[in-house]
């Protein structure tokens, strides 16, 4: 439907739909909508000169609620050239989520700097297929509607949903963050980056749950297009804790890359 969304605006809140919904439970949120809820409010915070978000961090501090939220922002450290915004996503008694962004000044565009390494097509050797040339994956567990199968698109150009091990995958939003807006590069960077340890699995789904509290992504530049390409990687350290980590890349080449924590735990 037209209205599809991740959150249905109402009034000062944002109401999650089943698109958002996590893979662990139905009654809590994915990650990636909650990435993109926090980069739409730190992007809405207007600035005097233009500026990249080159840092979001998100950290996770409980699983956040199929429930109204309320976000709120704040400029922490102002400036001119480089700032820091934070936001605040609660469910109304509690913080559920905070999300940071780092923005640097942009330069005009006669600024005169080394050879970018912008987008252009065709001159990375190690980019990795398009999604035209990928093919899907059933993920191994949640049937029902939530955003690993219903909110987003998954082509896989290595690796599978059910394996383990690494993976190489492209993303799409299937619906945006909010009914009419199209969603931001920002919005569709960060929403994809937190696949990253769900496709890298080196954990079997039905024994185990691995868990991010956290996500940061860095872009050194805007995703041009809707596809985001996760080539991703999961380490379990020491029992309890994994880390997972992606190479982020759009149609044109590399866009940056994402970390999460893990917190690891056998079911039952």
């Amino acid at each position: 439907m037209a209205d599809d969304a991740l959150f249905q605006p109402d009034g000062a809140q944002m109401v999650p739909t089943e698109f958002a919904r996590g893979p662990w439970t139905p009654d809590a949120l994915h990650g990636g909508p909650v990435a993109a809820l926090a980069a739409r409010a730190i992007e809405s915070v207007p600035t005097d000169d233009p500026m990249h978000v080159t840092r979001l961090t998100l950290e996770l501090l409980r699983p956040v609620p199929l429930v109204p939220l309320t976000v709120s922002t704040s400029v922490s450290r102002p400036g001119r050239k480089v700032q820091i915004v934070d936001t605040r996503i609660s469910d109304g008694e509690r913080d559920v989520a905070w999300g940071r962004g780092l923005r640097i000044r942009l330069q005009p565009a006669d600024f005169d700097a080394p050879a970018s390494s912008g987008p252009v097509p065709g001159v990375d050797p190690g980019a990795p297929p398009g999604p035209a040339a990928g093919y899907t994956s059933p993920a191994p567990l949640a049937s029902y509607r939530a955003f690993h199968n219903a909110g987003a698109e998954l082509q896989y150009v290595a690796g599978v949903f059910s394996g383990r091990g690494p993976a190489t995958v492209w993303v799409r939003l299937a619906v945006p963050v909010v009914p009419g807006e199209e969603p931001t590069p920002l919005q569709r960077a960060v929403a994809a980056a937190d696949f990253g340890n769900g496709v890298s699995s080196e954990l079997d789904f039905d024994h185990f749950v691995f868990v991010n509290p956290d996500l940061t992504v860095y872009l050194h530049r805007p995703a041009v297009g809707e596809w985001i390409c996760l080539d991703a990687t999961t380490r379990i350290g020491i029992p309890g804790v994994g880390v997972a980590q992606s190479a982020l890349w759009d149609v044109h080449g590399p866009i940056g890359r994402s970390v999460q924590s893990l917190l690891v735990e056998r079911r039952g």
